[in-house]
């Protein structure tokens, strides 16, 4: 995996973590298969649908919350928990639940914040596959805005945050006119009974 060089910042990238006769194969299962939802969020007081649509799987039964959403876990699919040990032995972190985004066109998006919600722990570690079309993934640091990056998430690519990353540092996926092909990607994560 290559780290990307900026200070404060600890993120990699493989760009072939998956075949393309996988990514076809994931895609398309996680498509046709997962129970999609698209939630209202609250953003600086004012309620909107998420553009996106989501799915929460756990190996326990912990939620996960962020933007006034509180998500109740699937269990883990025999398909995903392969995946996450793959996830894990490329990164040599640690996860029990995954986050799943689904980016129908090039205007649905996930908008600049950190992923430091308490459940998280200390420094947050996750790791992003992506299936599908390509987007962008801007970072930038919290202070100082000279520090930045963009990086073309690419079909069967793999992205781990962790660190100081999510202390340090926003992240986003921006809307785009001429990325529109729809993605999945996986969010692997590990919480924490915080209760």
């Amino acid at each position: 995996m290559k780290q990307i060089e900026l200070p404060e910042l600890e993120v990699w990238y493989k760009t072939d973590f998956l075949s393309p006769e996988e990514t076809d194969y994931f895609y398309k299962l996680f498509e046709t298969t997962v129970p999609w939802r698209q939630d209202p969020i609250v953003i600086f007081g004012k309620q909107f649908m998420q553009p996106r649509l989501t799915a929460f799987y756990s190996e326990n039964s912990l939620s996960y919350g962020y933007s006034s959403i509180r998500m109740q876990p699937h269990p883990f699919t025999t398909e995903l928990k392969n995946l996450k040990n793959r996830v894990e032995q490329c990164t040599q972190m640690s996860f029990n639940c995954c986050l799943l985004n689904f980016y129908r066109d090039g205007n649905d998006s996930n908008g600049w914040h950190s992923d430091d919600e308490k459940e998280l722990g200390k420094n947050p570690e996750i790791a992003s596959v992506s299936l599908g079309g390509e987007r962008f993934f801007h970072l930038k640091h919290k202070t100082d805005k000279d520090l930045k990056a963009k990086i073309l998430l690419e079909n069967g690519s793999l992205l781990a945050m962790g660190g100081q990353t999510q202390h340090r540092y926003k992240h986003q996926i921006p809307k785009s006119k001429t990325h529109t092909t729809p993605r999945i990607n996986l969010t692997f994560r590990r919480i924490f009974d915080v209760l």
